[in-house]
């Protein structure tokens, strides 16, 4: 289901302003955003909005995510998610063995400079957030402003925001030509066509591919596969356990719906393709968690994977592409897509209306996130 009007032909004769292509989380905010300033046609592949990454995520917000570059928009994001009811509490756990311990304390300093809330703890409240843990897990950083995310809430009120402003969702329409014209550009897919005067490429693993149509250097945005598992455990984990890292990087687990998500936290590159979990992947996940906790996997009930896409510094790519005129990077946003949203998408549309900033994005420093930097010498 989705808010977003769904075009008919007609609706698809007068040029738009922004053709955005994507209707995932990225494609899906920055219409919302630029909706009310501009006629808005949102161009997606599948059959239905959010379909991959924005549909598969672990839907969690935790502020050292991402690292230091990735932060400000996290913590723009997050008061905007916390106003609009979307995050429901949950601290964040990263675990070390007893040779981790300055890993554990370098973590902590690197993100508490930065305004994160986060703290060592000992073995003993380590055991306290997660009942079972293995005695070689002693180290433990804890940040308590963590939160699940409503993901699937967060996409229809922007998919909602936009058809109020008259945005135009146009589905099945995997684009096979960017053309351009005088003033523009025109979009072919199967079956039917558009003309926007800016395209936004919001096309997550597909970026690269769909900047290449366009005539643009691609970026290097590679596409990473992330394996999760849903395993019913004895004993069920505890309700408000905290979302549990490895200092590694290495495994992940959440409590969801008296469910625990296990993931090996996986960056596999692959192909921009509706991607499945490997069998060996699982398996890895499976048991790193047994190296974790003393629990029991009473049975595994579900698998699936989904594709996170990094630019090759894993900052996110926002602005026009410094070749090509009137193709704006909505794109590399990695794992943080979702958690940073609201900031992102707040800052892609200033950048691409020309609008000052405001009070979500006067933090942030847009260059960092410039597609030019990858073309500068």
């Amino acid at each position: 289901m989705t808010d977003l009007a769904v075009a008919t032909p007609d609706d698809l004769t007068a040029p738009f302003d922004i053709a955005i292509i994507g209707a995932g989380m990225a494609g899906a905010s920055l219409a919302a955003e630029c909706g009310g300033h501009a006629r808005v046609l949102v161009v997606e592949a599948e059959d239905a909005p959010g379909y991959h990454t924005t549909g598969r995520s672990a839907a969690y917000w935790e502020e050292s995510y991402g690292g230091p570059g990735v932060v400000p928009l996290t913590a723009a994001s997050g008061r905007f998610l916390d106003a609009h009811g979307f995050l429901s509490p949950r601290g964040g756990l990263t675990i070390g063995r007893a040779a981790d311990r300055d890993r554990i304390g370098g973590f902590v300093d690197r993100f508490a400079r930065l305004g994160v809330d986060i703290r060592m703890i000992d073995r003993t409240e380590m055991e306290r957030h997660v009942p079972g843990l293995r005695a070689e897990w002693c180290h433990g950083a804890y940040e308590g402003e963590g939160a699940d995310i409503d993901v699937a809430g967060l996409h229809q009120l922007y998919l909602a925001q936009a058809r109020r402003s008259a945005g135009v969702l146009k589905l099945r329409a995997r684009i096979a030509q960017l053309s351009r014209e005088v003033g523009g550009w025109r979009l072919d897919w199967a079956g039917g066509s558009a003309r926007a005067g800016v395209v936004v490429n919001a096309a997550g693993a597909w970026a690269d591919g769909l900047a290449a149509l366009a005539g643009a250097a691609p970026l290097g945005i590679t596409p990473l596969r992330r394996t999760i598992a849903q395993i019913r455990t004895d004993p069920a984990p505890p309700a408000d356990m905290p979302l549990t890292f490895g200092i590694d990087e290495d495994f992940y687990m959440k409590p969801q719906s008296g469910r625990l998500l296990v993931s090996p936290h996986d960056e596999i590159p692959d192909t921009a393709h509706d991607v499945a979990p490997e069998e060996l992947d699982v398996a890895i996940a499976l048991d790193r968690f047994e190296h974790t906790v003393d629990w029991r996997i009473a049975a595994l009930e579900r698998r699936w994977a989904g594709l996170r896409s990094f630019a090759p510094d894993r900052l996110p790519v926002y602005g026009f592409d410094p070749v090509v005129p009137g193709l704006f990077w909505f794109a590399g946003q990695g794992g943080f897509g979702i958690q940073t949203a609201p900031a992102a998408a707040r800052l892609a549309a200033q950048l691409l209306l020309g609008q000052p900033r405001d009070a979500m994005t006067e933090a942030l420093d847009a260059a960092l996130y410039a597609p030019g930097r990858f073309t500068q010498p």
